[in-house]
Parts: C-alpha cells; structure tokens; sequence
C-alpha cells in the first residue's frame, strides 16, 4: 500500500493512475496509427483521395478537390502527432473534429441513399454494381475513434509520450 502523502509519479512513464495511463496509452496509439494508415493509403492516389471526397456530394468542387488532396497529409502529420505523443490534447481536438466530419459525412450518404465506398483508406468513390455500402460498419469504428479522440482531449496524459518527457522536465527545471 503506497502512502497517501507521496506526489504521484508524473513522469513520461505515468499518468496518474497506472490503468488509465496504459488505456489512454493504448487508446492514442491506436487513433494516431489509424490516421497513419488512412493517410498512407491514400497519399500516392491523390486522384482518388479527391473522387473519395467528391463522392460525398456535400462540398463544391473546388473545395473537395483541395481538402482531398491535403487530408492524406493531415492524417499522417496528425497521426505522428498521437503515436510520439506531442502536442496531444491539441491533437485530439482535431481528431475529433475530423472524425465528427467522417461521422456526419457517412451518415448523410447513407441517409440520402448513396452507395459508395467512404475512402476512409484509399479508393473510395461510387460502388461497383452488386458491391453493398458498410456504411454501419465504417459509423461503429469511427464513432469509437471518435470517443477515444474525446477522451484524449479531456484526459491527455498518457504513457510513453514525448509531452510527459518534457512536463517531466519542466517541473524538474
């Protein structure tokens, strides 16, 4: 049993309560390697990074030709961002917000009766004949996503960050 009177370790290695650290850990990990891999998927097929988002029928064209071919960097600059730890809770916010557009631009396709796939990892674009959307699938997974961007935002201390190294400094500066 520790004594209540010891400060809790605030190091690069901790976050408070060991369990929450390792889950928020994880957690980060897990969305910055999404992003990576959504990123990468579709960085050398800008073209269809741009069909992914024209798809959506939501933005006019100018814009779906610029914010297609920017996102692929974004996601990876974003997801580098989570994995190393830098610049977490900043991050996250922007994670969320990028997920909450995803969110609403599946439901709306599914809603308005699309068929297309979301470009979430490169291709994207009208379904080819007798291929069905997964757009429940693609709304489970990004609204978790979505959740555990929330949750960095509130809590975004975790383990093995490179935030906590330099808080760790500060304090001991």
């Amino acid at each position: 049993m520790s004594n209540p009177t010891e400060r809790p370790d605030r190091s690069l290695w901790s976050s408070g309560e060991p369990v929450v650290g390792w889950l928020l850990t994880v957690g980060r990990l897990v969305v910055g390697g999404v992003w990576i891999a959504a990123g990468v998927a579709k960085v050398t097929d800008l073209d269809a990074s741009v069909r992914a988002v024209r798809a959506y029928r939501l933005l006019p064209e100018i814009a779906a030709q610029v914010i297609g071919a920017g996102l692929p960097l974004v996601e990876i600059l974003l997801g580098v961002l989570l994995v190393v730890g830098v610049g977490i809770r900043a991050s996250a916010v922007v994670s969320s917000v990028l997920m909450a557009a995803f969110v609403v631009g599946i439901a709306s396709a599914w809603a308005r009766g699309l068929r297309i796939d979301c470009g979430c990892f490169g291709s994207g674009g009208e379904l080819a004949a007798g291929a069905d959307p997964t757009y429940g699938w693609e709304l489970a997974r990004d609204g978790a996503l979505l959740l555990v961007s929330l949750l960095l935002v509130i809590r975004p201390r975790s383990r093995i960050a490179l935030d906590g190294l330099l808080t760790a400094r500060k304090e001991t500066a």
